[in-house]
């Protein structure tokens, strides 16, 4: 075989080679060791640039020493002139290196370092003669030896399943994964700023609590052992932070980790990070004031401009956001005047469900009929930020009434692209109607929902001791951050989200069931040379009868791409599917496969879908469609592949 050294960096290797390829960069290692170049027993090189700092002040700079370090990502030439491109964490700059300017043995040893091999090099700046901004070589150093190959230039890491678990990979491969996170970094530093020039102070509350509170949400449980108690992972941070209020802090903030039992989509990940914020004697248009400079004044600062590229709209970010109220949100969409029967249970129902509102399974009270109206008919018409104020009563049990109007609250919701990016509270202080909420939600919990709110006695305790009036705000870090780099997946934000465990020891099993099933993640597992036997494969008998072309042409199958996923609750086989279908409106298709994968495997796929047959109605929810997949029988058992397509292809584009 060739020497690796003369690969193009453009050559993908072949799966086939792949562990001759290994085996190739190790004799490397093991020869520099033998002759006492261990690169790994270096401890230190001392940089005294980076390649950006280079190019911004190449002028006064050109002719000038310096020492730069980082990875090879490409090389030419190989003769008496070498060419390489090596990047360090702000980007790529050409190093020249000639056999007649640096150590014979130096510049030997230098054409034998590989692709993904990280150096120092002491040399000066210089411009080529194809004008190239460039370090002219006098010494190169192997810092550390890459022993596997990286991507292929042109393409990267696609793969988004291997992007999210080989994140040290994407971020060698993919400039505009590790712009994400530094959006994300720039925008967090900014939020601090910013509160900290309103005079808040930012505080650490507990992870760990005996009671989950704060939000509706279902908890991680763990259990500590010095004190043999059962201990929540918090669900927010709100309960602590209130009680920062009471003590006399006045202003507090914190940007913490938060964890929620729940499913997985594009949206959202069991861990994320929050800022909540509380501030005394203001209430909810103070908050509003609050989230909207935050966000404008960090497009403003970090992308130079109020409008974004998001979710496929042109976002307007400009100061001066629509301020709007539940009731008229819902009546300027569907037409339906709650507020001209409001508190009336009966006509609240009949009102919601005249404009087409599913409430199965939610309690008829009006309250609950204004709700389930604006968030399923009106809260994905929101492109635009609005604020979205006056919530009921019933979903609102931290908020304080609304004194004109007691069955609606002081709260808010900010929404962008039909995702709510903030919620905020003219925080309730009343000790006594605190506990009232508290043990209705307690009655919930009590009757089986487990992401009703705990009864916090201690925090009903502080509010008796008495707290001002004051507004609160909690908005997620990671949905603010996808915004601002226009991503559609928050995986895309979270440096290491969170992924189904491959476990080694069941390596085998899932190999086999890669070749029965067909997971895209179990086959990132599986060895390639396990091979479905087709001998143990059972399908169906063809139809006899033939259907004419028109009466096939009738159905409607189209691309679609799975932008989230989830149980369904109660059923042990449905997935809810969100779909993008290629219009504007998301569709949602029910599919009983899910004991052949869990839904955080399917996000993002690109499967099919017959999208023209009529609703049906299943665990209350209604499904638009059919997703194609395959099925037979394989030893015995019956097998199951969701018919997955190339990611390229475009969601919406027709299947005939």
């Amino acid at each position: 075989m060739a020497d690796e050294t003369n690969r193009n960096v453009n050559e993908q290797p072949q799966a086939q080679d792949m562990g001759e390829l290994l085996r190739i960069r190790r004799d490397k290692l093991k020869a520099l060791q033998d002759e006492g170049r261990d690169p790994f027993t270096i401890t230190r090189f001392d940089v005294t640039h980076h390649t950006q700092d280079i190019k911004d002040n190449f002028d006064a700079m050109e002719g000038q020493a310096v020492s730069v370090a980082g990875r090879l990502m490409s090389k030419r030439g190989m003769g008496k002139v070498s060419f390489c491109d090596l990047q360090d964490k702000t980007g790529r700059i050409q190093i020249y290196a000639r056999k007649d300017e640096m150590d014979e043995d130096n510049y030997n040893h230098f054409k034998k370092y590989d692709i993904g091999d990280i150096v120092g090099v002491k040399g000066e700046v210089f411009r080529t003669q194809r004008g190239e901004m460039s370090v002219r070589a006098h010494d190169i150093t192997l810092l550390s030896k890459s022993l596997r190959p990286l991507p292929e230039k042109f393409h990267g890491l696609t793969d988004k399943e291997i992007r999210y678990r080989q994140r040290y990979v994407d971020l060698i491969m993919n400039p505009e994964s590790k712009r994400n996170f530094e959006i994300r970094s720039q925008f967090v530093a900014f939020l601090r700023r910013y509160l900290d020039g309103l005079g808040f102070m930012e505080v650490e509350t507990p992870v760990l609590s005996p009671i989950a509170g704060g939000a509706n949400a279902r908890p991680f449980i763990t259990h500590h052992n010095a004190q043999d108690i059962d201990m929540y992972m918090r669900i927010a941070t709100e309960l602590h932070l209130k009680r920062l209020i009471v003590g006399g802090l006045e202003r507090v903030y914190e940007v913490g980790r938060i964890f929620r039992n729940e499913g997985m989509d594009t949206k959202h990940n069991p861990e994320f990070t929050t800022c909540e914020l509380y501030q005394a004697y203001t209430n909810l248009d103070g908050m509003m004031d609050i989230l909207e400079g935050i966000l404008t004044g960090a497009a403003k600062e970090i992308l130079g401009t109020y409008h974004v590229q998001w979710l496929g709209h042109d976002i307007d970010l400009t100061p001066s956001w629509q301020r709007v109220t539940m009731a008229d949100a819902v009546k300027n969409v569907t037409g339906a005047d709650f507020m001209a029967c409001i508190g009336d249970a009966d006509k609240g129902v009949e009102l919601a469900k005249r404009v087409g509102v599913d409430m199965d399974g939610v309690a008829h009270t009006w309250g609950n009929a204004l709700y389930e109206t604006f968030d399923q008919k009106v809260e994905e018409t929101l492109i635009q930020p609005t604020f979205i104020t006056m919530y009921p009563v019933e979903v609102s049990p931290l908020a304080k009434r609304s004194p004109t109007q007691p069955e609606l609250t002081e709260r808010y919701e900010m929404f962008i692209c039909g995702c709510e990016m903030g919620n905020a509270f003219s925080e309730l202080n009343d000790p006594i109607d605190q506990y009232e909420r508290f043990k209705a939600q307690a009655a919930k919990r009590a009757n089986g929902d487990e992401e009703a709110d705990m009864m916090d006695e201690d925090f009903v305790m502080a509010l008796e001791y008495g707290m001002p009036p004051t507004g609160g705000l909690g908005f997620g870090i990671d949905r603010c951050a996808m915004m601002l780099c226009g991503t559609d997946s928050i995986r895309d934000v979270i440096l290491f989200p969170t992924m189904k465990t491959l476990d080694p020891k069941k390596a085998e099993n899932k190999a086999e069931k890669a070749a029965v099933n067909g997971s895209a993640e179990d086959a990132t597992v599986s060895a390639p040379s396990v091979q479905i036997d087709l001998s143990k494969v059972k399908i169906e008998p063809l139809f006899a009868d033939d259907v004419d072309f028109e009466t096939f042409s009738k159905s409607d199958f189209r691309v679609v791409k799975i932008e989230a996923c989830e149980a369904v609750p109660k059923s042990k086989k449905l997935l809810k599917f969100t779909l993008n279908d290629g219009t504007d409106r998301k569709r949602t298709i029910l599919s009983g496969i899910h004991e052949y994968y869990e839904p955080e495997e399917l996000v993002g796929k690109t499967c099919v879908a017959i999208t023209n047959l009529p609703p049906r109605k299943m665990m209350g929810i209604d499904s638009e469609g059919m997703l194609i997949s395959a099925v037979y029988e394989y030893d015995g058992r019956e097998g199951l592949n969701l018919l997955m397509l190339d990611d390229s292809i475009p969601a919406g584009a027709k299947l005939y």
